[in-house]
């Protein structure tokens, strides 16, 4: 891979880097909205990177035509020659041509598996895969609903009930109020199909940095039909009774009374409330 070559693919990782962090949000399908400030400066840097290469070539190239060169010798017999300088002997033809060929070309090199960075450099710009979904987090292990370190607050008179998928899970099996008992929440998702094809869970994959170490929270929805995996819907409901309230036999699941299909959240790799839709 010579020099030039290495030039496009800083120019195409630049491009590819702006084009799905800048002029799009395509990189949120990955990443934590806080990255995306980070990939932006990444973008601009390869791009200067590129353009201070191409000018380091191009005086490089100059360089070493200035040198290979002839030079006039000052001989009696005139004309152009290749000298040492001083009046010396000069120097054979085809040594010169050696000479001059040597400095004309860059004779850097890396190695071959470099061109596999062509790959995603042109992925980015022409091919996005999917969010993580449903895919994920039925082969991924649930994620462990830490403790409630803290006394629970009561919960407000609203209904039905706002609420993400770990605080109702910790209601459930750590709240020995039993606050959740009869109480009617909404909580929005992804649809994960059951793999025995026995049911479905409302889904959110949640990552800490990037789609490499994602986690995903469920609930299983009881009394509705499952919509097609990988649909982002709210759904209201009360807890379905099982085990004792309060302790970790009680199961987080839910009786739904409404299921309704919703666009995908910004924040669709948090288990969060929804902020308003990436459209």
């Amino acid at each position: 891979m010579n020099r030039p070559v290495q030039v496009v693919l800083l120019l195409l990782s630049g491009f590819g880097l702006l084009h799905v962090s800048l002029f799009t949000d395509l990189c949120l399908r990955y990443v934590k909205p806080g990255m995306q400030p980070l990939l932006v400066a990444s973008g601009v840097l390869l791009l200067v990177l590129a353009a201070a290469e191409t000018w380091s070539y191009g005086g490089q190239r100059k360089e070493h035509r200035t040198e290979g060169a002839p030079e006039y010798t000052g001989h009696d017999g005139g004309g152009y020659g290749y000298g040492d300088g001083d009046g010396g002997a000069d120097e054979p033809d085809d040594a010169v041509h050696r000479h001059g060929h040597a400095h004309d070309h860059d004779h850097s090199s890396v190695p071959r598996v470099a061109w596999l960075l062509f790959l995603p450099a042109l992925s980015m710009l022409v091919y996005a895969p999917p969010a993580l979904g449903s895919y994920t987090a039925s082969r991924d292990s649930a994620k462990v609903v830490t403790e409630q370190q803290q006394r629970f607050e009561e919960l407000p008179a609203t209904s039905p009930l706002p609420i993400t998928l770990t605080q109702f899970t910790r209601r459930v099996q750590q709240d020995r109020t039993q606050a959740i008992k009869g109480r009617t929440v909404e909580m929005s998702g992804l649809v994960t199909l059951d793999s025995g094809g026995d049911g479905w869970y409302l889904t959110r994959i949640i990552i800490s940095c990037c789609a490499a170490d994602a986690q995903s929270v469920k609930v299983r929805v009881h009394g509705a039909p499952a919509l097609p995996a990988d649909t982002w819907v709210s759904v209201t409901g009360t807890w379905h009774p099982g085990g004792t309230l309060g302790t970790m036999s009680a199961p987080a699941e839910l009786d739904a009374l409404t299921v309704g299909e919703i666009d995908r959240p910004v924040n669709g790799y948090s288990d969060s409330l929804p902020l308003v839709p990436s459209g």
